[in-house]
């Protein structure tokens, strides 16, 4: 398995194949899919799995799973895709993380630690977080992780009309703020 990056409390690294049952301790649970308009199956989650390894290999990064140094569990995902909006592709930053562990700072430690790889070590200018409107915690994390939302666009997603917004940070936005 493959390690991308560590923080003070996480170690970021690749998913591997057969690791369906890990993602579906968050992506199976309707609680932390609720934007998605629920957890998924299956097959999604085998389709979400083989996405990721494409990515990795297609770009050299994808979502990559969380593990808390603590006790070593795999608690979500946090990484880089690429999404497109609009006609316009971002790399995003995308995260999901298993119920137990909301509010207690990990995905905001995880965020920052991808927007900093984004821009120190692939070179990539901006970077963008994809949230639907009704998801106040993910704002959150896009806000702490210094961006602003920069426009508002609709997903059908499941046969649901869902409005967006697409936060965004450059990479000279970050080094002016660490000034």
């Amino acid at each position: 398995m493959k390690q991308i990056l560590e923080t003070q409390r996480l170690i970021l690294r690749e998913w591997q194949p057969g690791e369906e049952a890990l993602l579906a301790t968050f992506l199976g649970d309707d609680r932390v899919m609720h934007a998605y308009e629920g957890g998924f199956n299956e097959a999604e989650i085998a389709k979400w799995l083989r996405r990721n390894l494409a990515s990795y290999a297609e770009h050299g990064f994808g979502l990559w799973g969380i593990q808390r140094k603590s006790d070593g569990k795999l608690i979500g995902e946090c990484g880089l895709t690429m999404q497109e909006v609009e006609g316009e592709r971002f790399p995003e930053i995308g995260y999901h993380l298993i119920y137990d562990a909301w509010h207690q700072g990990y995905m905001t430690e995880a965020a920052q630690a991808v927007k900093h790889y984004a821009f120190e070590t692939l070179g990539l200018s901006e970077v963008a977080s994809i949230v639907r409107d009704t998801n106040l915690a993910s704002m959150n994390v896009a806000i702490r992780n210094g961006m602003t939302a920069r426009k508002r666009f609709v997903k059908v997603y499941r046969g649901v009309t869902m409005p967006h917004y697409l936060f965004a940070v450059s990479s000279a936005e970050t080094n002016q703020s660490n000034q």
